[in-house]
């Protein structure tokens, strides 16, 4: 197991960024400005241009429920709720319906790994 890729490193490195890429796309379509974008998720108006852009988070895939998720949470962002406990639920919902497990079997989960089985059910 040494050496292998924890899967709350695979949400910092993969699930995060590309929820935030999400998000801050879905409120720039819906007319809020790249500066309150930023300032509402609480990253840098330079990481929602490399968001924009396809710099950053390129790598990752989310399926449809998970964008409409998404775009759900975005609206409720712009709406004034709180990003953290949005990002949370879409955090939660990827592990629940085994989105994080897909990710970390991409990206250095052991070979028997079933941990993301096991949260999952619960």
């Amino acid at each position: 197991m040494a050496g292998s890729t924890m899967p709350h490193e695979i949400v910092t490195w993969y699930l995060l960024p590309a929820v935030r890429k999400e998000l801050a796309q879905v409120m720039l379509r819906n007319g809020m400005s790249q500066r309150e974008a930023a300032r509402r998720l609480g990253i840098t108006d330079a990481a929602v241009s490399q968001y924009v852009s396809g710099k950053r988070a390129y790598d990752v895939k989310l399926d449809p429920n998970v964008k409409r998720m998404i775009s759900a949470s975005a609206k409720n962002i712009i709406s004034g709720a709180d990003v953290m406990h949005e990002i949370n639920a879409i955090c939660d919902y990827c592990t629940a319906k085994l989105v994080l497990c897909r990710l970390h079997k991409a990206h250095g989960a052991p070979r028997k790994c079933d941990l993301c089985f096991k949260v999952a059910k619960k």
